[in-house]
């Protein structure tokens, strides 16, 4: 598994307090609420350098949406 899609799905069962998490699996399905995500969107942005815009956070709603938003995010 890519070493930073890894940190996210880590950061994810992490703050969600959730087992385990595919790339693709939808963490909200999970049983993610919404201070759980605010805390995910803070933790990727510290981890990752970057500054997600809140509407795109919620729309990446799996592991592999979070990384390929961050991946864009930093080339641009």
């Amino acid at each position: 598994m890519d070493p930073d899609l890894e940190t996210i799905t880590a950061k994810i069962r992490e703050v969600g307090k959730v087992g385990a998490v595919g790339p693709d699996d939808d963490f909200y399905a999970a049983g993610f609420s919404s201070i759980n995500a605010l805390e995910l969107l803070l933790g990727l942005e510290d981890s990752f350098g970057v500054s997600i815009p809140d509407d795109q956070f919620v729309e990446a709603r799996t592991p592999r949406a979070l990384l390929d938003m961050i991946a864009a995010l930093k080339t641009t």
